[in-house]
């Protein structure tokens, strides 16, 4: 697989270091529209081919995918071209930034008839996948709770930067500069977690506060206007109710992403911070709840070496852009849920 990486930020750094694991997959190009940055990108990861346009790249290089690590405005656009070409695409999340643009690229890639991936990441936990099946399976009973947490703390640490000075974050923060806000950022992924093993969501309420960071909510050309926190209560389509959370401003979590799931005969947890391989769980027996056991759940590839052995075998994995729209709608519904502060419903 010749493969072209479009957006050559932060997060390209992964998708560079992890193709180049992956036997048989050859990173031809960069793209990006700064021209620096992008030839900055090549020469640290020894890619060959550094364009600061798509349409150069599609004219002047033989490319069988594009993984496109772009500011989330820019998906649809990148995508339907990509697909257009007849490229395979695995595209950041989220697909879009709305319902609307995402089932486009759905339609589109069905239409094209070739791979289409969205890097809902944290499906790299092998204990996500087990809980999935067991929730399938029965084991748990009848689901009657749930609670998803995506916890991260830099807005009130340097950890990772200081956000304040950094154009990486601070577009994150600023809907004019292609920003859905933490909702879009990391929501997706705790939605994605969430829904991955309960299933879909009947009805959604939320809270997407923007709290005050800087004075007049500016800095230099960043206006500071995207949610910083999204609360969610839901309802699933099972009857289960739940509670999803993201926020930027958990003093004390970096990155952390946990689920429980909750059921008549049974529950279960996961929490990434311990590990990505572990999961947790207790049973009903005679009336009374077991104690918590943990239970080892083996390594699973990740996004990137499921797309290449997608690309390769020319069978569809998953989380694909259908998934991704069904993503992009909740989170369509959760800003409208906000905005009226009413209860909307997914038909």
């Amino acid at each position: 697989m010749k493969l072209a990486i479009i957006g050559t930020g932060g997060m390209a750094n992964s998708h560079a270091l992890n193709f180049a694991k992956i036997p048989g997959v050859e990173i031809v190009a960069g793209v990006d529209l700064d021209e620096q940055r992008a030839s900055a990108y090549c020469q640290k990861h020894g890619i060959a081919k550094a364009y600061t346009s798509t349409e150069a790249l599609y004219s002047k290089e033989q490319v069988d995918a594009v993984s496109i690590v772009t500011p989330d405005n820019s998906h649809c656009p990148l995508s339907l071209e990509a697909l257009a070409a007849g490229k395979h695409v695995l595209c950041e999340k989220p697909l879009a930034t709305s319902y609307s643009d995402a089932q486009k690229m759905a339609d589109a890639a069905k239409s094209a008839g070739v791979i289409n991936m969205v890097n809902f990441s944290y499906r790299n936990s092998s204990a996500i996948q087990l809980a999935a099946q067991w929730v399938a399976d029965g084991k748990l009973g009848r689901i009657r709770h749930v609670q998803g947490n995506y916890l991260q703390s830099w807005l009130t640490t340097n950890e990772w930067g200081v956000w304040s000075e950094e154009p990486g974050w601070l577009w994150r923060l600023s809907q004019a500069h292609g920003s859905k806000g933490v909702l879009g950022d990391v929501g997706v992924h705790i939605l994605d977690f969430a829904t991955l093993p309960v299933g879909p969501i009947a009805e959604m309420q939320a809270m997407l506060p923007t709290l005050d960071k800087a004075e007049g909510g500016k800095i230099g050309d960043y206006t500071l206007d995207a949610n910083d926190t999204a609360i969610l209560n839901v309802r699933f389509a099972n009857g289960a109710a739940g509670v999803i959370t993201a926020t930027r401003f958990a003093t004390g979590h970096l990155n952390s992403v946990s689920v429980s799931i909750h059921g008549d005969r049974g529950a279960l947890r996961i929490d990434l911070d311990k590990s990505y391989e572990m999961l947790e769980f207790c049973e009903i027996q005679d009336g009374k709840t077991t104690p918590w056991q943990s239970l080892y759940t083996g390594k699973t590839p990740n996004i990137y070496e499921r797309f290449a052995k997608a690309v390769e075998t020319g069978v569809q994995d998953m989380p694909d852009f259908a998934r991704g729209a069904e993503i992009q709608r909740y989170l369509d519904g959760a800003e409208e849920a906000a905005a009226k502060q009413g209860i909307v419903r997914f038909s």
